[in-house]
């Protein structure tokens, strides 16, 4: 059976799901992991609920399939069903390791109260981050256990091209494809993504466990 790890191991490396105007449901890869991805003419569903109401669900949106997963009807009655929430559609990007080192300094952080890395902590595994002067890299294991990169540059050090150095240090880093995933009006992201090599490959939206209520004192 087709798992969310072999469909993105194939479009790492230009492979994609048919344009067929369908969706694919595939099993969540974690209790953490669930979320549709959408590829051109093609959508996957990576959820532990039963495929049928997917497909059921989306028929009763009464809209263009290709646009069926990320209509807001559907995304609703997925939220509503899986009891997750959600925050916003990400425009998911991949690059290919880089040959040598990096030509950007960089030195190993452990700072977990930096908003960078404890956001990176809340959603990945293994999360490991650098420093450079201006910025912080991050990286750890994400959905299906893909590598994925985020950064961070401080105010003072925008504008100066430092977030494209930053994940291109990072493709410097790694010896398998490195993922991103990236608010479509963060520009100035995607843009210094780009930049830096990183090819789009489609869209994505994730829903993240509610975090339990903690009782008033």
């Amino acid at each position: 059976m087709e798992t969310l790890r072999d469909i993105l191991d194939a479009a790492a490396a230009g492979v994609f799901p048919p344009p067929d105007g369908g969706t694919t449901v595939v099993p969540q890869p974690s209790p953490r992991d669930a979320g549709v991805m959408s590829f051109t003419a093609h959508s996957v569903v990576f959820t532990d609920e039963d495929p049928a109401w997917v497909y059921e669900t989306l028929r009763a949106t009464d809209c263009d399939p290709l646009a069926a997963t990320m209509n807001p009807r559907f995304l609703t009655a997925l939220l509503d069903r899986t009891g997750r929430r959600t925050e916003t559609v990400d425009a998911v990007l991949v690059g290919d390791p880089l040959p040598g080192a990096p030509s950007l300094a960089l030195r190993e952080i452990e700072d977990p109260a930096h908003p960078r890395i404890a956001y990176a902590h809340g959603r990945r595994d293994g999360v490991r981050a650098w420093a450079a002067d201006g910025g912080v890299l991050v990286m750890g294991r994400g959905v299906a256990g893909r590598l994925e990169v985020s950064v961070e540059v401080d105010e003072q050090a925008r504008r100066r091209g430092l977030g494209r150095l930053l994940v291109t240090a990072a493709r410097h880093l790694v010896t398998e494809p490195l993922w991103a995933q990236v608010a479509p009006g963060n520009a100035r992201s995607v843009r210094a993504f780009q930049a830096a090599g990183y090819r789009a490959v489609g869209a994505e939206l994730l829903l993240q466990r509610k975090m339990p209520v903690c009782p008033s004192e």
